[in-house]
């Protein structure tokens, strides 16, 4: 455990609510979350919206120090803002945080208001890409946000895009699978989800514009009906490939 106060984060992130300069930050903002199965797209999707120089992406705080990515350290400000654990933990008793998570009862990341202010300033919508927990935290707290689920087109080519991401050992394509189970039975579970069928990055991309900004979605339809498909099909796989 790498947390001094450990029992103190688990107690405030068990009742935590926002203050009411979160939520005024919040009701003025506009914002979009990502989820999906690995190889969704998520990460090429954001980096489309972001060129159209009408989003901010939010850059979380974590308590952890920066590790080595592919030879390379992580940066402030880049792929997270590396703060001071006692900050973190005085900004959270403040209600200054959108939502955040105890991860591995090792470290506690979020996405602080600060950031958010900077989108709002800045008259762009918010966007980043979080876990099924992170998700339903920040629904909970701001109902209004655009919560996307993007799914593959199919799951042959959902498992044609996870083959040509490389070689995987036994273990982790069981993580991955059982993880991707539960993406998709809460997208089957839950109604606050726009679904996006990732066909197209354009086609995609103009789709969250539209739902940015209020309006409907052309995939919703097919959507519901393909994460159901998408579930059926990998407990099949999971049934008969995975021991």
């Amino acid at each position: 455990m790498n947390l001094a106060h450990y029992l103190e984060f688990q107690e405030l992130l068990s009742k935590y609510k926002v203050s009411e300069h979160a939520a005024t930050v919040l009701k003025e903002l506009k914002l979009v979350l990502l989820t999906g199965v690995t190889s969704s797209g998520r990460n090429t999707i954001i980096r489309h919206q972001l060129q159209t120089g009408r989003y901010h992406y939010i850059i979380s705080d974590t308590t952890r120090p920066p590790r080595i990515n592919d030879g390379v350290l992580e940066q402030n400000g880049r792929e997270y803002w590396f703060r001071p654990e006692g900050d973190i933990l005085a900004d959270i008793k403040a209600g200054e945080y959108l939502e955040a998570e105890l991860i591995h009862d090792q470290q506690v990341s979020g996405i602080s208001i600060r950031e958010l202010e900077v989108a709002r300033q800045d008259k762009k919508i918010a966007i980043t890409d979080v876990d099924l927990a992170g998700i339903h935290n920040i629904v909970r707290v701001k109902p209004d946000t655009v919560a996307v689920m993007l799914l593959p087109p199919s799951f042959e080519e959902w498992q044609k895009r996870l083959t040509g991401r490389g070689k995987m050992s036994v273990q982790e394509q069981k993580n991955r699978l059982q993880t991707a189970q539960k993406v998709f039975l809460d997208g089957v579970n839950q109604e606050f989800y726009s679904f996006i069928i990732a066909e197209n990055i354009e086609q995609s991309g103009e789709i969250i514009d539209s739902l940015a900004v209020g309006g409907i979605n052309p995939h919703q339809d097919r959507g519901q009906v393909l994460v159901r498909q998408l579930l059926n099909d990998l407990q099949s796989y999971i049934a008969s490939n995975i021991n």
